[in-house]
């Protein structure tokens, strides 16, 4: 009687899951739907108050600040680089030690901080660089102005990591797994994630950069903080209706664990077909490896574990000394581990895609800013010009998820109906069009420019600025595709424990992506430039730029990348059963 009661409350609780209380999550009561709605709610405000500034910084940067415009650039790409990668951070904590419940509140507080810092020397003229003076040259800003700008930017990049790296997670986590339905609502979850980060996206490139260029940056960064505090209340006011998945420890100990252990018993043993460990926690379904493919339990799901990387499989041997004490590891760490090491060239071929998105921020913005930015008596700020891809992402995204998958779903008879690496494939593939097209308005930008005698001259160019929105509209699409799809692959496909860090890889990518493009614009000047010709990426005026032939060298790389990706691709076989379709 004691058993079938105590089998009873097991029932209504959510293994490995407890509320904001510390109590055993409920069944009934917590995640699902309405949990999800307030993490949607908050990444639009969340979204608002961290790309309202990076989308316009390498304006204030160059205007206020007096940076030339490769630095500029650079400085925008290494602050949002570092704000991505530092997800890890957030989704490592997540996983050993916090919650992602914690980590988003601890997170969301630090970049209120950093936020608070840049207002205060937004609105003070004494700490800002002096004016420009006719026919002198701009002070640079240095010193403690330089110290307080960037522990301001880089406050607010380590708030803006904690969040990437805790809060998808958290989303996803209020949805079971286990069942069809349950699968299916995560994949909208996730689809809609990048709506509504689209939808902070748009009022900041549009509201709240006008305010910056027009009121002033003090009024806009104060309408940053604003967003990210008044976010903070609304999460907590989901707390009742979470379920937050208890940390299982440092994965990082797992991988280095399995990883060292593996290379001892190699120099130990050297007959490939030794006995595999059983699962420590299951004596009585000991599983031997042999060269058939077995399946093991893990949370509930069942994975097939295949004949692929057999170096780690012997992380699990028993006999050598690695097999005692603090290596000792089992077939299901093990096979975690795999995962992870099969999941990291799908992430690092992504790479390629977010340095072109780099360039939206960038180049694009300056772009835009010789061009005429009117459209009929409204002049739009060049910093508001990813509002086409924002726009295009919004339509896309509940066209994709009501008529596209499901059309799709009836066509394979499969539960996702578009897979996983479809959907990145389908991004990457676009921002191949997308730097093709780049290249091409360059070039046509460079001619009205010639033609108009305007080379040398600050007026705005006689073209629109609608050309430069035809590839904003592709790589919008492209990120669409592969972010939501990166992030649900990770999440679906890593191990429970590992869950946080996996997905915060899809930010890390961006992080990196940024990160190349400020090494490929270095390369590429330090290459084309000589003491007879000028760098393509140099110079006070983007009229004298080669940017036509950089976009064109984007394009070529991203079209090798590609086609590296549909190797890997190819090669991948699913562990999830939401992932197979």
């Amino acid at each position: 009687m004691e058993v079938e009661s105590q089998s009873k409350l097991i029932s209504t609780n959510w293994e490995g899951y407890v509320d904001w209380r510390n109590r055993p999550a409920l069944i009934n009561r917590h995640g699902g739907l309405v949990a999800s709605s307030f993490v949607l709610v908050v990444e639009v405000l969340e979204n608002l108050a961290y790309l309202a500034n990076a989308s316009n910084l390498v304006m204030y940067l160059s205007e206020y600040m007096h940076y030339s415009p490769t630095n500029s650039a650079n400085c925008v790409t290494n602050f949002m680089g570092t704000a991505f990668l530092l997800a890890l951070l957030g989704g490592f904590l997540s996983d050993a030690f916090f919650t992602t419940y914690h980590i988003y509140l601890i997170s969301a507080f630090i970049e209120f901080l950093g936020l608070v810092i840049l207002t205060i020397q937004a609105r003070s003229d004494s700490l800002k660089p002096s004016k420009c003076k006719p026919e002198m040259a701009c002070e640079q800003v240095r010193g403690a102005q330089a110290a307080m700008l960037f522990i301001g930017l880089y406050l607010v990049a380590l708030g803006v990591g904690g969040i990437k790296g805790s809060l998808p997670p958290h989303g996803a986590e209020q949805f079971d797994g286990e069942t069809p339905q349950g699968r299916k609502q995560r994949s909208t979850f996730f689809n809609y994630f990048v709506f509504c980060l689209s939808c902070g996206g748009l009022i900041a490139v549009t509201f709240v950069v006008w305010v910056e260029d027009n009121k002033g940056w003090q009024w806009g960064f104060g309408i940053s903080t604003l967003a990210i505090l008044l976010s903070i209340p609304i999460f907590l006011a989901g707390s009742p209706f979470y379920r937050n998945k208890i940390p299982r420890g440092s994965p990082l100990t797992t991988i280095s664990k399995v990883l060292i252990a593996a290379m001892v018993n190699s120099c130990a043993w050297t007959n490939s077909s030794s006995v595999i460990a059983s699962l420590g926690s299951s004596p009585s379904t000991i599983p031997v490896l042999s060269n058939e493919d077995e399946e093991i339990t893990r949370n509930n799901k069942h994975i097939v574990e295949s004949k692929s990387l057999r170096f780690l499989n012997r992380a699990a041997v028993k006999k050598p000394a690695a097999a005692s004490g603090v290596l000792q590891c089992s077939v299901q760490e093990v096979e975690e581990v795999k995962i992870v090491v099969k999941i990291l060239p799908i992430f690092g071929c992504t790479i390629m895609l977010n340095c072109c998105l780099a360039q939206l921020s960038t180049f694009s913005v300056q772009q835009a800013a010789t061009m005429n930015t009117k459209f009929g008596k409204l002049k739009v700020p060049p910093a508001s010009l990813p509002i086409f891809p924002v726009l295009f992402i919004m339509i896309l995204a509940p066209i994709f998820d009501y008529f596209i998958i499901p059309f799709a779903r009836k066509v394979t008879k499969t539960e996702m109906g578009i897979t996983h690496l479809q959907r990145i494939g389908i991004g990457l593939f676009l921002s191949v069009i997308a730097m093709a097209i780049a290249a091409l308005v360059e070039i046509k930008r460079k001619r009205v420019a010639t033609d108009s005698s305007l080379l040398d001259s600050s007026k705005p160019l006689p073209i629109t600025f609608f050309w430069i929105a035809i590839q904003y509209l592709f790589l919008g699409s492209a990120d669409l595709f592969t972010l939501a799809g990166l992030l649900e692959f990770c999440f679906s496909e890593a191990a429970f424990s590992m869950r946080s860090l996996a997905t915060s890889l899809s930010w890390a990518s961006l992080a990196i992506g940024y990160y190349l493009s400020t090494v490929i614009v270095s390369i590429v000047n330090n290459v084309t430039g000589d003491s007879k010709h000028q760098p393509w990426l140099t110079g006070e005026n983007l009229n004298h730029f080669h940017l036509e032939r950089f976009y064109w060298l984007m394009c070529i790389l991203s079209a090798l990348n590609f086609v590296h990706y549909l190797y890997w691709a190819r090669k991948y076989k699913y562990t999830s059963v939401s992932s197979q379709g």
